[in-house]
């Protein structure tokens, strides 16, 4: 995978002596993450129709959790790939293939009818899901001012979070219409099949959107075409600044070596670079404290402990409007306060909350083989998830996205990207596929677990994690 995001425009952009055209830097970039809300929706259509998939392919815990979590393993490998074929094709060109993608998954899903089938359509979505996780970033990095850089690139988190929630408002207007998920709905079919098939109508806003924005400047600097380049980047930056820029982006260019995966190791110890593994200290910890679990699997979550289908699919609302409040006091601080506070902020109160509801968890009792909280613990365990999920995207959120777009030096910049990202998915799909197991087994444990995650997550990022706010591109080391 060669450098998705190497000495982009933004990369030695000061905001300072320069134009900069903030009306189209803020349109493109509304495209692009469009690319994070259907990341978002994607991902959280699922949590709701677990009830129908069970019914309709007689799932096993082990095959709920395969069902769910098959999506990510298409991820891992589309965030793998993305990279290399962005540099092969163009950025634009793979989100433009990754919106396809997405409108195949949604067809194929909701008329799966077997389990075999259904995990294939997924795997496609993922492989969408996972372009984007990685392309959008990079796009947004490589076109905006470094000085609103973190601002603008935690416009994506918003909106992936806002497609959870589309997901879970969508879920919820069908079941309630329909009575149930399983309930029969339009065209004598049951609601949770078309709560997949509601994704073909953004999947194909954001196809459409994508025809209209620009090809990445340093993409079309690579490949000689200068002259489209310096058109774009002049519309960007004001006039007089295109030549510049381009000439920026042609030296950077010259003087880089053809990007490997070499240049992740330590040219002295010959062993990974410590900032590569503080890229996949951000990338893994961010799953292993179980935000998936409430993102996937909300609405078994809450029912396994005593509420209704009807009323845990309002709790996911909740959850999802909760957190895009919480995202946007991340664009307010992560330019001021930096990355760094924010992830120990969001370590330590997830550290707290998981531990609430871990012990909540463990009060429950067992009626007639499903577990029932007690009505003075309900209450606590549903404003302990709800400010856990506050506290992650106040925090590991976007900052981690934020982080992996901007952490690693130019030149280890994509094959880094194309690490971190694969573990962060992989790490998503041993959360996710294992959960029904471990619930099954103990869902105090399960919890109990993503708490001392988040413990330890704590001083990793202590030790590791070096701040990044208001520097170049350029001015990262590794």
């Amino acid at each position: 995978m060669a450098s998705v995001s190497n000495a982009g425009p933004s990369a030695g952009m000061s905001a300072e002596g320069a134009k900069v055209n903030m009306a189209f830097v803020a349109a493109i970039v509304a495209v692009a993450t469009i690319g994070g809300f259907m990341f978002g929706y994607d991902s959280g259509v699922i949590n709701g129709t677990q009830t129908g998939l069970k019914a309709a392919f007689n799932l096993t815990e082990a095959g709920e959790g395969l069902n769910v979590a098959a999506i990510l393993l298409g991820c891992a490998f589309g965030a793998f790939a993305a990279g290399r074929l962005a540099d092969v094709w163009g950025r634009r060109t793979v989100m433009i293939i990754s919106a396809l993608l997405f409108v195949i998954s949604a067809l194929g899903t909701g008329a799966a009818h077997t389990s075999l089938v259904f995990v294939l359509f997924r795997l496609v979505g993922g492989l969408g899901v996972g372009a984007a996780s990685v392309l959008c970033p990079v796009y947004i990095s490589e076109v905006t001012p470094a000085n609103i850089r973190g601002r603008l690139s935690s416009v994506q988190q918003i909106m992936i979070i806002i497609g959870l929630t589309g997901a879970f408002l969508a879920n919820y207007a069908l079941a309630h219409t329909a009575g149930s998920s399983t309930a029969t709905f339009w065209l004598g079919l049951p609601a949770w099949r078309w709560m997949f098939w509601m994704q073909v109508i953004p999947a194909g806003v954001f196809f459409l959107c994508l025809l209209g924005i620009p090809e990445s400047p340093r993409y079309l600097v690579a490949k000689g075409q200068d002259a489209k380049a310096e058109a774009i980047l002049s519309r960007l930056f004001g006039e007089g600044q295109g030549a510049k820029k381009v000439a920026e982006i042609r030296a950077s260019l010259a003087a880089d070596h053809q990007p490997k995966f070499s240049d992740l190791l330590d040219p002295v110890t010959k062993k990974l670079r410590v900032i590569l593994w503080a890229g996949l200290v951000l990338a893994v910890f961010q799953q292993l404290v179980g935000i998936n679990i409430v993102f996937y699997y909300g609405s078994v979550l809450w029912q396994s402990v005593g509420f209704t289908e009807d009323d845990s699919l309002k709790i996911n609302i909740l959850s999802g409007s909760l957190s895009i409040l919480a995202c946007l006091a991340t664009i307010a601080l992560i330019d001021r306060i930096g990355r760094k506070p924010l992830l120990l902020i969001g370590s330590a109160g997830m550290a707290v909350t998981l531990g609430v509801m871990t012990w909540c968890f463990s009060t429950a009792t067992v009626v007639n083989g499903a577990l029932h909280l007690d009505p003075s613990v309900g209450p606590i365990a549903l404003v302990a998830a709800n400010l856990y999920v506050i506290f992650f995207n106040l925090s590991w959120g976007p900052v981690m996205w934020v982080m992996l777009g901007e952490m690693f030096p130019n030149q280890m910049r994509g094959s880094a990207l194309a690490v971190c990202g694969f573990a962060q998915w992989i790490a998503n799909f041993a959360i996710s596929f294992s959960f029904p197991i471990m619930k099954k087994a103990s869902l105090p444990a399960t919890y109990g677990f993503y708490a001392v995650c988040a413990v330890v997550s704590y001083f990793l990022v202590q030790k590791l994690i070096h701040e990044t706010r208001g520097r170049e591109l350029e001015a990262m080391e590794g």
